[in-house]
Order: structure tokens, then C-alpha cells, then sequence
């Protein structure tokens, strides 16, 4: 539902990033790693914090995850202020951090658990996300015997499983090869379609921000600061032939410039 924001415009804001900056002890001088950044997350969104290596950027996405603290600024949800970790946000890193001894069921459940579901409703829930995520056949099988792509579709479900209003996804498709990388990226475009979920995504690739989000933050380094917002000209239903068009080329070699400047 739509609020008013409190210039009293209508707002349909699910994250909200407020001059948020990061300061962690050196070994002789502090290091700043965020810059009073701002951005916003609406509902159903999927946006892209797109930046170089040290920007800063992983280092948002926990402090909007609950794991880290802000130095000065803050951050809220559902414009509930963010104190730390919480069953709202559910967050997939690159590298999947799924339980090995657990089969691909249990390692879904395990959030639920955690919640306290009840048993039937829990397995109501593992069933949904193994059809939505073509898991189905491969409920009872460990991650070892899974594929890259497999392992990280399990670890999407996992986050996803106690219903998060916010998903956060760390340079989840890093660790692939590429073939890999642009199914998962056509994947996750179907599931975002599919749930509604509001997604924010932290990558270095300019292509895969392009071709995933629909806002694209640009992050600068030293100290991490929102350099740029940018909106991707495309609708949610994309394919390959998007790579093609000249907007797609255009923008690819503006946040480009903007990267390397």
C-alpha cells in the first residue's frame, strides 16, 4: 500500500537508505568504506548496486542485511528502522552457504524451522519453492551432487522460504562460468516476474545490471558514494535480443564511462 513520505508526496518505498556512512578501524587511521549514501528500494522493484571491487558495496547490502552497523545515517524497511538481522530480509551470497549434510528439502526448510512454522505448512511451503525453482527431482539430494547453478537456486529458495519482504543477493552469480551465469540471470528475471518480490542485487558486471534491474545504482570507490541513478529503459520481460538494442549498448557504454572515471 501506498504511504506518504514525509514531504507528503506518495510513496511506495520498501527500502529506504538514509545518508548512510560506514567507518571501520585501520591500523593507524580509520578507513571510511561508505559516504552519506542514499537510494531507495520501491515495492517490487529489482535494482542493481553496480561497482568496482572496494566500493563498498557488499558492505551496504549487510548493513541493510542487519550484519554490519551504520556509522552515522540509517536504514528502514517498510519504514521500520533496521537494528540488525531480521525474518523480513532474506539474503543469498556468492557462495551459497548451504548446509552439506542437509538435502536440498531440508536446507529450504531450515529458515522455516528457525520461524517456528508449523510442520505441514513448512512442507507446503519446501514443495512450492522446489516447483518454482525446477528442484522438484532433486528434493532428497545433497548439495555435492548439485551443479553450481542447482546449488544457488537452492540458496535463492532458502531465502525466500519465510516469505522476506526484501531480498538481497550478493554477487550471487559470480562463482559460475558463463553459460551458467546467463540461465541463472534468466532465472532469476522469471522468478522475480513470478513472486513479486522487491530484489536488491549487488554486482560489478555492467551487463548483468543492465539486463536485470530496472534502476541501477553506481557506486564509487574510496569511500563508497552513489555516483549515479540510473533508469533502465526496458520492461520486465526481457530476453538475449535486449543485449542488441542500441539503448541496451548505449547505457552499457555510459555506466562504462562512468565506472572508469
Amino acid at each position: 500500500m501506498a504511504k506518504i513520505s514525509p514531504t507528503g508526496d506518495l510513496s511506495d518505498d520498501k527500502l529506504v537508505v538514509r545518508g548512510v556512512s560506514k567507518v571501520f578501524a585501520g591500523r593507524k587511521t580509520p578507513v571510511q568504506a561508505l559516504d552519506k549514501v542514499d537510494l531507495h528500494v520501491d515495492d517490487g522493484e529489482l535494482v542493481c548496486l553496480l561497482g568496482s571491487s572496494g566500493c563498498g558495496k557488499s558492505t551496504l547490502l549487510s548493513i541493510i542485511g542487519g550484519l554490519e552497523t551504520t556509522t552515522t545515517g540509517e536504514v528502514r524497511i517498510d519504514d521500520e528502522l533496521v537494528v540488525g538481522p531480521g525474518a523480513d530480509r532474506g539474503m543469498v551470497f556468492q557462495g551459497y552457504s548451504l548446509f552439506p549434510w542437509q538435502t536440498v528439502s531440508q536446507n529450504i526448510e531450515f529458515g522455516l524451522e528457525v520461524a517456528k512454522w508449523a510442520k505441514p505448512r513448512r512442507q507446503d511451503r519446501v514443495d512450492e519453492l522446489l516447483g518454482i525453482m525446477g528442484l522438484t527431482h532433486f528434493a532428497s539430494a545433497l548439495p555435492k551432487e548439485l551443479s553450481g547453478g542447482m546449488r544457488q537456486r537452492v540458496a535463492i529458495a532458502r531465502a525466500l522460504a519465510p516469505e522476506p519482504d526484501l531480498l538481497l543477493l550478493d554477487e550471487p552469480f559470480g562463482a559460475l562460468d558463463a553459460q551458467t551465469k546467463r540461465h541463472m540471470q534468466d532465472f532469476l528475471l522469471t522468478l522475480w516476474q513470478r513472486t513479486g518480490t522487491t530484489i536488491l542485487m549487488v554486482t560489478h558486471d555492467i551487463e548483468e545490471a543492465i539486463y536485470l534491474s530496472q534502476r541501477i545504482y553506481v557506486l564509487a570507490s574510496r569511500p563508497g558514494r552513489v555516483l549515479a541513478e540510473i533508469h533502465v529503459p526496458f520492461g520486465a520481460t526481457r530476453g538475449p535480443q535486449v543485449k542488441r538494442d542500441p539503448r541496451f549498448l548505449d547505457l552499457r557504454d555510459e555506466l562504462s564511462d562512468l565506472l572508469s572515471a
